[in-house]
């Protein structure tokens, strides 16, 4: 059939997780509780850093937009398919789905510079504790969480806005369960070499500054570590960078073997298994993994819960 006579699709069906009957329930309940627990975690932890002051410091500026984006992630994809499953309707059209990918990618792209400017931070902090105030001032702090959001914004306008000039004319099935850029382009009937290339380039930039940034930062933090006489010291370091550096490693590991990893395009049966850690795994994980082994949060927690129940008691 010629081109010109094919018809045009503008709406999609989202296969989803399974079309097992007998499993809907089930996951709809899983992910439920999965997005209710990140959605509390990382907003609980925001308003935590925003409220009290003794964690208004670089460290926790960043942690803070961290999970803001992880929020804003998971409000982006986890909604639509418990939507999906509810009304066993899994249609989605292309307008969501520019929607869809644009804040799933400015969430995606904004964690890729804080967590390289958290790991910048705690080699400032470690390797230079004394000026610490003098090289990671309030105005460094805002400027690069500033840049990390129009870098966000800036990379998805330009894969949406190329989005446009698609056309859909084949199967409207996408075998995923959100609509990512890499599924529409193997249903496109326009070939999607501009897409891709732009795609390869502008996330393989982002990965190689970031990922070099933090990797340079994590070494540069070992080898100051190692030099320390203090058990303690040494402890505690590790103890730190450790917890942000498995993060940090889940979540860059995810988005190469995505996007940048060669015939990435083509390997689709191997899109969601890989989507879930960044869409729904790392996201729930990043509050704890930021948390648990933090003494002043545990301190600020504990102080807030005394408070609660010390209220309760007097009134």
């Amino acid at each position: 059939m010629a081109e010109g006579n094919h018809t045009l699709k503008m709406d999609f069906v989202l296969t989803g997780f399974t079309d097992k009957p007998g499993l809907q329930l089930f996951l709809f309940v899983v992910l439920l509780v999965t997005y209710t627990i990140t959605i509390v975690g990382n907003l609980g932890l925001v308003m935590l850093i925003w409220l009290e002051p003794r964690l208004h410091t670089p460290m926790y500026y960043f942690l803070g937009n961290l999970g803001l984006m992880d929020a804003c992630c998971s409000c982006s994809i986890i909604p639509k398919v418990l939507m999906n499953i509810a009304s066993g309707n899994k249609a989605i059209s292309f307008s969501e789905c520019k929607v869809q990918f644009y804040f799933l990618c400015l969430a995606a792209t904004a964690d890729c510079f804080l967590l390289a400017a958290m790991a910048y931070d705690r080699y400032v902090a470690i390797f230079n504790p004394l000026l610490y105030t003098v090289m990671m001032p309030k105005k460094l702090c805002i400027q690069m969480i500033t840049g990390a959001f129009i870098a966000g914004n800036l990379h998805s306008i330009i894969h949406v806005g190329l989005l446009f000039r698609l056309t859909f004319c084949r199967s409207n099935v996408i075998n995923h369960f959100f609509c990512d850029i890499l599924p529409l382009f193997r249903l496109s009937c326009t070939d999607p070499y501009i897409n891709i290339l732009m795609t390869f380039i502008l996330s393989g930039l982002i990965q190689v500054f970031t990922i070099t940034t933090a990797l340079v930062s994590y070494l540069r933090i070992l080898f100051t570590v190692l030099s320390l006489k203090s058990k303690e010291g040494r402890g505690r370091a590790f103890s730190t960078c450790a917890s942000h550096f498995l993060s940090l490693s889940m979540f860059y590991g995810s988005l190469l073997f995505t996007y940048i990893r060669p015939g990435s395009i083509k390997e689709e049966n191997k899109d969601i298994m890989v989507a879930v850690f960044y869409t729904t795994v790392i996201p729930l994980l990043n509050p704890f993994i930021y948390s648990i082994r933090n003494k002043e949060i545990i301190s600020v927690l504990k102080k807030i819960m005394k408070r609660k129940i010390f209220f309760q008691e007097n009134y």
